[in-house]
C-alpha cells in the first residue's frame, strides 16, 4: 500500500490530493482546496499544508509530490526566491517524508535537485495536467481554465509537445492566456462594453472581477466565489451587480438589472474569445501535424462556460470533459491529483489503473 499527498501550491489557492494505491490500483482519492493568498502571509504556507493534510485524513505518508505557481507572486523579488521559499515551507511541513517536485518536462525530481535548478520547476503545474490526460488520450489539446488563468496544453502520441516551458514563452505562443474564472479584473478583459445602444469605455480600476460576471450569469455559485471581492463587500448577486455597474462609472440606480446582465454576457463572451485566440493557434498546429482526431479536453472551474465555449467557437471536436476520465471529478484540482499519482507510481514502481 502506498499513501501519498500531491500539492499544487498557487499564489491564491493551494490544492491538495490524497491517494492510496495498492498493487497497481487506485484505492482511495480525496481532494481539497484552500484559499490562501500567499502574498499576505507567506510564512504561513507550512501551516496551510499541514492543515490540508489533516483535512484529507492523511496520516503516515510514503511520499509528497509538489508543483507550484506561487513563485510568481510579487511578495517574492524573483521566481528563484519564490521557488526556494515554497520548497522551504514544504520541507518544514514534511521533514521526514520523501518530497518530489515536478519540473516542466513532466518529470519528478528530488527536492534537492529542484533547489539547485529552481527555474525548472517554476510554474510547472500545466505539465502535471498534460501528463495526466496523456495517460488516457494520446492526441489532444487540453484547455484548463482556473480561477486566474487558462493553460492550453498540446499532447501528441502520449507526450507533451508544448512549445513553451516558461510562462513568458507560453504567453508568446498562445499556450497561456491570463484570463480566469474568478480573479481577472474586468478592465483586463474589455476596454468598452455595450450599453443602451452604444459603447461605454470601462474605468481602468479594480471595480469588478470575472467572478462577479460569472456569479451574475449563474456560472459560479457564491461558494465557488472563493477569492476576495474587489470592494470587500459580499458575494451575493445584488452586490456583484453593483460592482459591475461601477465598471462603467454607474450604479444600480442608473442601470437596471437587465442592462447589467447584458454587460456581464458581453464580458463573458470576450473572455471566451481571449481563450479561443490562444486555442486556435495550438489546435491548428496540432491538426496540421496529426492525421488523427484531436479532441479538446476541458478542465478547471471554467471548463464549461469558458473552455468548452472557446473550443466550440473555433469548431474543435470532439470536446471531452476531463471529469469523465477519473472515478471522481478531479478537474478543479487536476495538477494536485496528477502529481500525487506520479508520486505513487514512482514509489510503487508500477503503473496504476483506475476505472470510471
Amino acid at each position: 500500500m502506498v499513501d501519498v499527498l500531491g500539492f499544487d501550491i498557487g499564489g491564491v489557492n493551494t490544492k491538495a490530493a490524497f491517494l492510496r494505491t495498492q498493487k497497481g490500483k487506485l484505492q482511495e482519492t480525496n481532494l481539497t482546496v484552500e484559499y490562501f493568498p500567499v502574498w499576505k502571509h507567506p510564512g504561513n504556507l507550512a501551516g496551510v499544508l499541514l492543515a490540508l493534510k489533516q483535512r484529507l485524513g492523511a496520516e503516515s505518508l510514503d511520499g509528497v509530490g509538489v508543483t507550484m505557481t506561487a513563485e510568481l507572486s510579487d511578495v517574492y523579488q524573483t521566481k528563484r526566491e519564490g521557488v526556494h521559499q515554497v520548497l522551504d515551507n514544504v520541507k518544514e511541513s514534511f521533514p521526514y517524508t520523501p518530497i518530489h517536485v515536478l519540473n516542466s518536462d513532466a518529470e519528478l525530481e528530488p527536492i534537492s535537485e529542484a533547489e539547485l535548478a529552481p527555474l525548472g520547476v517554476a510554474a510547472a503545474n500545466w505539465a502535471a495536467t498534460g501528463w495526466f490526460v496523456a495517460q488516457r488520450i494520446l492526441d489532444c489539446v487540453v484547455v484548463d481554465v482556473g480561477s486566474t488563468s487558462a493553460s492550453i496544453i498540446p499532447v501528441s502520441d502520449g507526450k507533451l509537445v508544448a512549445k513553451g516551458k516558461t510562462d513568458l514563452d507560453k504567453l508568446m505562443c498562445g499556450e497561456l492566456v491570463y484570463t480566469g474564472s474568478l480573479r481577472t479584473n474586468v478592465a483586463a478583459v474589455v476596454q468598452s462594453v455595450p450599453v443602451r445602444g452604444g459603447l461605454a469605455s470601462v474605468a481602468s480600476e479594480l471595480f469588478a472581477l470575472s467572478a462577479d460576471v460569472h456569479l451574475i450569469l449563474g456560472n459560479v455559485t457564491e461558494k465557488q466565489y472563493t477569492c476576495e471581492t474587489a470592494d470587500g463587500r459580499g458575494k451575493t448577486v445584488p452586490e456583484a451587480l453593483a460592482r459591475l455597474a461601477r465598471v462603467v462609472c454607474a450604479d444600480t440606480e442608473m442601470l437596471n438589472t437587465q442592462e447589467i446582465v447584458g454587460i456581464a454576457k458581453y464580458i463573458s463572451d470576450m473572455q471566451v474569445a481571449q481563450v479561443a485566440k490562444g486555442l486556435v493557434k495550438v489546435y491548428s498546429y496540432m491538426k496540421d501535424q496529426s492525421k488523427k482526431e484531436v479532441p479538446v479536453v476541458v478542465a478547471g472551474l471554467g471548463k464549461d462556460f469558458i473552455a468548452r465555449k472557446a473550443a466550440e467557437k473555433i469548431g474543435a471536436e470532439p470536446i471531452v470533459d476531463l471529469g469523465t476520465l477519473t472515478p471522481i471529478d478531479v478537474s478543479v484540482a487536476t495538477p494536485a491529483f496528477a502529481v500525487a499519482l506520479m508520486t505513487a507510481i514512482k514509489l510503487g514502481r508500477e503503473k496504476i489503473s483506475w476505472t470510471r
